[in-house]
């Protein structure tokens, strides 16, 4: 059935049981089938808003720490007592020779104090032969000590290290630079720092990056952000927001207090903070999204978080930003209040009648620092949505949905999901502007700032599922059906970015776009902007189609969930084609098939010529093609 928006053909639903899942390779054969749509290149729809391309990455599991930032010690601020079960450091030599001091620690709440000879040791990094690694450590100690022994250790036999030697040990805490060059490949590295003599020395913090970091930033991930070349992406969270102080990833690296992570698993190191989320969007060449805890925290912080972004440096905020090494403000346009305040898994979960008072009330104090800003309310489509737009509409710009689907044994019904929760909440937001005088002359779209499938073993740290061929095809129709709302759906950001859940995963050493990621990357990269109205039954096919910015080319786009190659024909209304374009191609057989960092891609975008005047497409099985065809 043809949906009555003007872009419309969707997916139908196949059924896929063990007997058709065998069916024999005549039947197969049969299933192939060739189907025709009209284009009319005359309608064209609301613009296709470039922030649907965006992301969302949160202080949870490896998505920030393990995977963009480049870190490779943990706890490197001694959280936990060095020898503690959930500490990562490891006493040398008898227990004794090592305790937790209080007083005037370094950072944090207390600081490892080792009586010489004696030291500590951290193992399981990844090292790669030939690289170098650098870093700092903060040491002071009393007494006769002879030296203190940094080592990168890559192997068993005694000359398998490299050594830094520090001679002389100041009764104050003085930073010395390390560098080292590795020997071997292993992902059992160890750092170990021992002290000689007779005394006691105290390790303020220690720090160790690959030398290519980008401001601290991995290297191989950025290169893969960057072909993902999203727009915008949000930050810090998620339910991590709720309780967070973003006062605490503020000043100098070194001296930001660890603390426990507020909402999820693990330690939260204040390593990367407001400031360096800015390096890293300026790095990657996107818009920042912040979000402001509005759980736990208050009107007063979120006010003075926009100005310590966007004040000048005479303002109380801006001073501190440009004390910090940023006198010109950072111009941060867009800003959520709050995530999903309406679960009773989020920290400060309220009421929807307190929270509407909360929201006004943040959105003025904000506001008030900055009126350019635009704001991002929090919402659920039902009551919540619903009683948000009906108090809160004179105070936020867009409202945000969420939803991730689990896993289907059918591949059109795994595929189908995406799009209908889309259409779920595009359908009910246009009811909303249908029925709520709030929304009078008004035009609240939606921010879908986190979607996208969540199931599966947690093979990449807390939360990080792998995610095979058939998710990819999902999240290619997912993107159809926003395309298809252009109207409604202003923004979307894939949750999460890097590892947890992620559309990159990595490993102690290599990075690889996963199978989602490809599809963000071919569609943000290479898929129109005006689209355009398509009539016809292709089911199961699922096809939108765009013109190119300049009007030269139309961009069609054609998801094919099922195991047979499909024909569609195109019927081009208002234009002729000129028989020249390009493909691409996302394809394989096996939908579980997935992506590993560093090993060869089994999952990839294939590139090729469009030759010849033929309007007819063959549609592999299994299959995302994206055809850029010339007009004339």
């Amino acid at each position: 059935m043809v949906r009555k928006r003007f872009i419309c053909i969707g997916l139908v639903t196949v059924l896929v049981g063990a007997t058709v899942c065998c069916r024999a390779k005549a039947a197969q054969q049969e299933a192939s089938k060739s189907y025709e749509v009209t284009i009319d290149a005359g309608k064209v729809g609301e613009p296709i808003s470039k922030y649907i391309y965006g992301q969302f990455v949160e202080h949870l599991g490896r998505c920030i720490y393990g995977g963009i930032w480049a870190e490779m010690l943990e706890d490197r601020k001694f959280f936990y007592p060095v020898g503690d079960e959930q500490s990562p450091w490891k006493v040398i030599g008898p227990e004794k020779t090592v305790k937790m001091s209080t007083k005037n620690p370094y950072v944090g709440e207390h600081t490892p104090e080792i009586s010489t000879p004696g030291g500590i040791v951290q193992n399981e990094f990844g090292l790669t032969r030939a690289k170098e690694y650098v870093g700092r450590i903060w040491l002071k100690g009393t007494g006769k000590i002879e030296a203190v022994d940094i080592s990168l250790i890559w192997g068993d036999d005694p000359q398998e290290r490299q050594t830094i030697t520090i001679k002389k040990i100041a009764d104050t805490y003085t930073k010395t630079p390390l560098n080292f060059r590795a020997g071997a490949t292993t992902d059992n590295g160890r750092l170990e720092i021992a002290g000689r003599g007779e005394g006691t020395f105290s390790i303020g913090t220690v720090s160790l990056m690959p030398a290519d970091n980008i401001n601290g930033m991995r290297a191989d991930t950025l290169k893969l952000l960057k072909e993902l070349n999203a727009p915008i992406y949000r930050w810090p969270g998620g339910n991590f927001v709720s309780g967070y102080d973003w006062r605490l990833g503020i000043g100098h690296r070194d001296k930001r207090p660890p603390v426990k992570n507020p909402a999820w698993k693990g330690i939260e190191h204040n390593d990367f903070g407001l400031d360096e989320f800015i390096v890293f969007c300026r790095e990657v060449d996107a818009e920042p999204l912040i979000v402001v805890n509005s759980g736990f925290g208050d009107d007063h912080s979120a006010a003075q978080e926009v100005e310590y972004a966007n004040g000048t440096p005479d303002t109380p905020m801006g001073k501190w930003r440009a004390a910090n090494g940023q006198p010109e403000p950072y111009s941060v346009k867009w800003w959520g209040i709050g995530n999903e305040m309406y679960g009773k898994w989020q920290l400060g979960y309220m009421s929807l009648e307190h929270y509407a008072r909360k929201h006004n009330l943040f959105a003025k104090a904000m506001r008030d620092v900055d009126p350019s800003i635009k704001l991002i309310a929090v919402g659920n489509v039902g009551n919540w949505s619903e009683g948000m737009l009906k108090n809160c509409a004179e105070y936020m710009d867009l409202i945000s949905e969420h939803f991730y689907k689990k896993a289907q044994e059918s591949v059109p019904e795994h595929v189908r999901q995406i799009p209908d929760a889309v259409r779920g909440k595009v359908d009910a937001h246009r009811d909303y502007r249908k029925k709520l005088e709030s929304l009078k002359d008004k035009d609240i779209q939606i921010a879908i700032d986190e979607w996208n499938y969540w199931y599966g073993t947690h093979l990449f740290g807390e939360l990080g599922t792998r995610y095979f061929h058939r998710d990819t095809l999902g999240i290619a129709a997912g993107l159809h059906e926003m395309i298809r709302n252009s109207d409604i759906v202003f923004m979307a950001n894939y949750a999460q970015t890097v590892n947890v859940i992620g559309a990159i995963k990595t490993t102690k050493t290599a990075a690889a776009l996963e199978t989602t990621g490809l599809a963000l990357k071919l569609y943000r990269n290479h898929f129109g902007t005006l689209p355009v109205a398509v009539t016809g039954d292709a089911e199961p096919l699922d096809v939108v189609v765009a013109w190119t910015e300049n009007r030269k080319a139309i961009t069609a786009a054609i998801v094919n969930p099922t195991e047979n190659q499909q024909q569609l024909l195109l019927n081009l209304k208002g234009g002729q084609l000129t028989g020249s374009g390009q493909l691409w191609l996302i394809a394989h057989s096996d939908p579980l098939a997935y992506n590993e960092p560093g090993k060869e891609p089994r999952v990839v975008i294939e590139e090729k010529p469009v030759a010849g005047a033929s309007n007819k497409l063959n549609v592999p099985p299994l299959s995302i093609s994206i055809y850029k065809l010339d007009v004339k």
